[in-house]
């Protein structure tokens, strides 16, 4: 007897899901005159016939409103802070601290005394012949040196760091013998803490 209701169960599902996928494959009812006409209007424009944009994904911006809070991302109202919370493709500056390598982040915000007084305080020391730039991890037959005490008491940023020279710069490197600062002659052009190109 069980057996009979489960077979008779299990037959009356069957027939219930295949009639639902019957009816769900019947066309859709014929579209009246004015929408066949607005869809073969929409399908002689160029996004239309090419099926990959809407008609609209290229409507000129307008400009923003006068009394706009923010535009392009950036507080627009009088005494705003500056921040960095602009988008990158708003700001110069924010972009190129997008390209900055996370170690190197604290030296982006020195002043430009405090990095000629780096430069100044250790570009005396005995440089080596090679070539790096913020993130290039140094060979270990180079020779790295503590900042002295000195430097540090005037520009605390840099304890605990070690630097070298080459070629006229100085390169404040971290514990893992990756370059995270390259600071040069202020009249010669020097990465600031910036990945290379």
């Amino acid at each position: 007897m069980q057996y009979a209701l489960l077979r008779t169960s299990a037959l009356a599902l069957a027939f219930a899901a295949s009639a639902g996928l019957a009816a769900a494959q019947q066309q859709p009812p014929p579209a009246d005159a004015q929408q066949q006409s607005q869809q073969e209007k929409a399908q002689q424009t160029p996004s239309g016939q090419m099926g990959k944009e809407e008609p609209s994904s290229h409507a000129p911006s307008a400009a923003p409103p006068a009394n706009a809070v923010l535009v392009n991302g950036a507080l627009a109202v009088p005494d705003a802070p500056a921040t960095d919370m602009v988008p990158a493709k708003f700001s110069a500056k924010n972009a190129a601290d997008d390209a900055l390598i996370t170690i190197a982040y604290t030296f982006k915000t020195l002043t430009d005394d405090e990095r000629r007084a780096i430069f100044e305080a250790l570009k005396g020391q005995p440089a080596a012949a090679f070539n790096a730039d913020v993130g290039t991890e140094l060979a270990p037959a180079i020779e790295l040196r503590p900042v002295p005490n000195e430097v540090t008491a005037r520009v605390p940023q840099t304890k605990g760091y070690r630097f070298a020279v080459a070629n006229n710069r100085v390169l404040l490197v971290g514990t893992s013998r990756i370059v995270v600062g390259v600071f040069g002659d202020a009249n010669a052009p020097a990465s600031e803490g910036r990945r290379g190109p």
